[in-house]
């Protein structure tokens, strides 16, 4: 199986943020309180999530740019090494 065909780590965090998701809505919805309780409940965490992943986005935008940099630097290099002659020969 090549690294195309296998799911990447970005799948299966999302797939555990999804899972907790869902089991943190059961658990709210299945909790012995009222239903205005369990409202403003759900209100409170869907603002901070929301909250949450508006400062993602900036933090994986940083992270893709540290990443294409280092890319770009090792491919640099890469270039010139190869350009160079092969040892012994001048």
């Amino acid at each position: 199986m090549s690294d195309i065909d296998r799911p990447g780590t970005i799948g299966y965090v999302m797939a555990f943020v999804a899972g907790a998701a869902a089991g943190a809505v059961v658990a709210l919805l299945t909790a012995p309180r009222s239903g205005r309780d369990t409202r403003a409940r759900l209100r409170s965490l869907a603002e901070d999530a929301a909250e949450k992943a508006g400062r993602a986005r900036p933090a994986l935008d940083r992270a893709a740019r540290a990443a294409r940099e280092a890319f770009e630097q090792t491919f640099d290099e890469h270039l010139k090494d190869t350009d160079a002659p092969p040892a012994g020969e001048h």
